[in-house]
């Protein structure tokens, strides 16, 4: 019998079912008279359908292609379709590096007591010769992702309660160890924090900060996921809280958006600044909770459900400016955004499907026909760049690109395919910032 999989999941890279954050940090409003009024709204293009299908050839030819046979890598099976394992990390280094790093098969597990362990092949490629410049073998004792690039050429990689920091020689080097799991990381733009949520045991005092030498205790409690914004360079705690489940929180440098629930199907964008105060920035339609990710330090995307089932984009700037709106199709499921370190190019991945799917259906096996990918420019939604990797990835990790946003790497076929595209368009200039709440 064929396996089943739920069709719902809206993701980032990572692939993990998050929960929304507007309850986490803050309580939401209670009642619709409460929320703060929208800001005028702002003509934007006539709306756009992505192609979202599984193109015969990409859109154009790569520009060189390197074999990953001959490094060791061997896709998984399909068995392993739909439980979300990152097994893949394939990141830009620099313009003429990529880090390549993909679980090794065939390899002894052992159970540690600290979860499942698992070896993972780390490989510096060259461009465009494809020559190893550096190799390591890493070990990990979870399924869920592992690594994170860092601006600079650099890399975080995860294994349990820590985070080591690496470079191109793939040296590691001790950088934040937690008192429990570390389950979830993610960064603002600029790199400059940290979100963390970890699941932490019961202990004594109080909650302090994190880095190289420690971290600060916890209130005396039952051990729960704990929420933290923390900086990057010194690990100091900026805001903490509690959660049941997995928390995605998009923030840039100044703060962090919450979304609040308006009229009917409308959702407010409220950007809470971290020195106090709030702005709302702009708002959307959709018949599920929207999710929202900051590609750039002004542009904001926002993922959101339309009432025939499929999904939309929407990309509008801190300052209100709303640039593009694109349809996505319903016969995608799992879709994944990787953006370009610089935020002004994103490419957007998806399982593509025999049939239109909502949110309460399950899938077979049999009905995955392929993973696509659409590059866009973060300005104005344009696709610049259509193809398909394969083997399908369910968690990501198999695209990247480069510091420039004019190259993107695919695995696709055996090879790592790079494409060369011309610069992205810059984003609009930035109107006047409207005036913070509550200051």
């Amino acid at each position: 019998m064929a396996k089943r999989l739920f069709a719902a999941g809206w993701g980032t890279r990572a692939g993990m079912s998050l929960a929304a954050v507007g309850v986490v940090l803050c309580a939401a409003l209670a009642a619709v008279g409460q929320v703060p009024d929208a800001p005028a709204p702002i003509l934007v293009p006539q709306e756009r359908a992505l192609p979202d299908r599984i193109a015969d050839k990409p859109s154009q030819p790569p520009a060189y292609k390197i074999a990953v046979g001959p490094l060791g890598f061997s896709g998984p099976g399909a068995i392993y379709l739909g439980q979300r394992n990152s097994v893949v990390s394939l990141d830009f280094l620099d313009e003429n590096r990529l880090l390549f790093t993909f679980r090794v098969p065939g390899l002894v597990h052992r159970d540690t007591g600290e979860g499942e362990e698992r070896r993972i092949r780390a490989v510096v490629l060259k461009l465009p010769e494809g020559t190893v410049e550096a190799e390591a073998l890493w070990t990990v004792h979870d399924r869920q992702r592992y690594l994170w690039a860092l601006n600079g050429g650099r890399f975080l990689l995860r294994d349990c309660n820590n985070l080591e920091m690496g470079d191109a020689t793939l040296e590691l080097k001790p950088f934040l160890r937690f008192p429990g799991p570390l389950l979830w990381l993610e960064m603002d733009p600029t790199q400059q924090l940290l979100v963390t949520n970890t699941r932490e045991p019961a202990t004594g005092g109080k909650t302090g900060e994190a880095s190289q030498n420690g971290y600060g205790q916890k209130p005396d409690m039952e051990s729960d996921l704990e929420v933290r914004i923390l900086r990057r360079d010194s690990g100091q705690v900026m805001l903490v809280s509690r959660a049941r489940s997995t928390v995605h929180l998009p923030i840039n440098s100044d703060g962090y958006l919450e979304s609040l629930r308006a009229r009917g199907g409308e959702w407010l964008l409220n950007l809470k600044y971290f020195s106090g105060g709030s702005t709302i920035i702009g708002q959307v339609e959709s018949n599920c909770p929207p999710l929202f990710d900051f590609l750039s330090q002004r542009e904001v995307l926002a993922t959101t459900c339309t009432t025939a089932g499929a999904g939309k984009l929407v990309a509008i700037t801190t300052d209100g400016q709303r640039l593009w709106d694109a349809e996505t199709s319903n016969t995608t499921v799992w879709p994944l955004v990787v953006r370009s370190p610089d935020g002004l190019r994103l490419a957007r991945e998806a399982l593509a499907v025999s049939r239109p799917v909502r949110a309460s259906m399950t899938l077979d096996q049999d009905d995955i026909k392929g993973q696509l990918v659409e590059v866009q420019n973060a300005a104005d939604g344009r696709v610049v760049l259509e193809t398909a990797a394969s083997p399908v990835l369910d968690a990501g990790g198999n695209v990247a690109i480069s510091p420039s946003g004019r190259r993107v790497a695919v695995l696709y076929g055996g090879t790592v395919q790079v494409f060369e595209l011309p610069a992205p368009a810059p984003l609009p200039e930035a109107a006047l910032p409207a005036l913070p709440l509550n200051r």
